[in-house]
């Protein structure tokens, strides 16, 4: 028993000491982290410092950049051709592929920090759209809808934890997407709820379930079905969505129909579509792979005839992209320690990746 108690009381010690460690080492690391965080990029947020017309093409994003403006909306110039139009065929001006030899798109001069924080933001045509949370002990979401003014236009409550975020080419059109916590029909223990609203008419649709979907003619409605990554035509009706179902063996690309409340099935194995600038394609993540720490790849879908590019980056990227211009699509990637970085590379497959902007992720060009 006394070598018994002995080897008890050496483990109690040593438990002790680990917890000593432990408790010295959170403290240590929050230090740490606040010092990295305030000693950062140091470009402090600034009332109405990011506009959203006149000045020039630029490059909206979230900084993720540690320092005092960490989670606030953010823009920098952008330089290189460019053609934001919507004319299917139109020759983009100026910029040629990574593969043709040049550098792609360039930032320009400092970035400006805006006071509002976001979460996921999205900017088109003096509007943004702004993910975030509010509140104090209980943290709430909310989509908030601002004019170029810096006025909210609207603030719509989130089920859950902001995820995808779009405009239209106009700014009428508006889209998120939040993972909702708790629903009894999925496995993992969480879906996603999408909503939609037309802000000329002031329409709302809180879910695209209420949709309905039609698959080879057929209605098409599992029970686990899920909606996000919304991605608008510039009729302002006309949008691209995925819905997913485990029961049906993975996500697939719809097209709505926002007016008559109704999608349909296109193909397979499509998430977070995002058109081009002249209407023509969709940029799309893809599951290539059952590991966990690499699944996805960027692809391009043809919509004329389904055809589908991989892009040249081969890593894992979990973003919905956008496209900087008909040749170019942006999208981020983590740096780590919750910093991203925004990347370019062409469209077509060929060339390879090259950084637009360090700690930045939920890009959108304006100007």
């Amino acid at each position: 028993m006394t070598g018994l108690r002995a080897r008890l009381a050496v483990f109690a010690v040593v438990v002790a000491v680990l917890a000593t460690v432990a408790v010295s080492y959170t403290g240590y690391a929050l230090h740490r982290d606040r010092a990295r965080i305030a000693a950062g990029e140091r470009v402090r947020p600034a009332v109405g410092a990011v506009r959203l017309t006149g000045g020039g093409p630029r490059l909206v994003f979230r900084d993720t950049a540690l320092g005092p403006g960490f989670g606030h909306l953010a823009s920098v110039g952008l330089s290189g051709g460019r053609h934001r139009g919507r004319t299917a065929g139109v020759r983009t001006a100026g910029v040629r592929t990574a593969g043709a030899g040049t550098a792609g798109f360039r930032t320009e001069g400092p970035r400006a920090v805006d006071s509002r924080s976001c979460e996921r933001s999205y900017a088109a045509a003096g509007r943004l759209l702004c993910l975030a949370g509010s509140g104090g002990l209980i943290l709430r979401h909310y989509a908030d809808l601002y004019d170029a003014g810096g006025h909210r236009l609207k603030r719509i409550r989130l089920p859950g934890l902001p995820s995808r975020a779009r405009l239209s080419a106009d700014g009428r059109m508006a889209a998120w997407t939040a993972f909702v916590y708790g629903d009894s029909y999925t496995s993992i223990g969480f879906s996603t709820r999408t909503g939609i609203l037309d802000t000329s008419t002031g329409r709302y649709v809180a879910s695209l379930e209420q949709f309905t979907t039609y698959r080879d003619g057929r209605v098409f409605a599992p029970t686990d079905r899920n909606f996000w990554g919304v991605s608008f035509l510039p009729d302002d009706n006309t949008f691209y969505a995925t819905l997913g179902s485990a029961s049906q063996g993975g996500t697939f690309l719809v097209r709505g129909d926002f007016r008559a409340g109704r999608m349909t099935v296109l193909t397979r194995n499509v998430e977070c579509p995002s058109l081009s600038p002249d209407g023509t394609r969709l940029a799309f993540k893809k599951k290539v792979s059952d590991d966990p720490s690499r699944p996805w790849r960027l692809y391009v879908l043809d919509l004329a005839t389904l055809r589908e590019t991989p892009l040249a980056d081969t890593r894992s990227i979990d973003d919905q992209a956008d496209w900087l211009d008909n040749r170019t699509v942006g999208y981020a990637l983590p740096h780590g320690g919750g910093t991203f970085d925004i990347w370019q590379q062409p469209a077509d497959g060929h060339g390879r990746p090259r950084l637009l902007l360090r700690g930045a992720d939920s890009p959108s060009v304006i100007g």
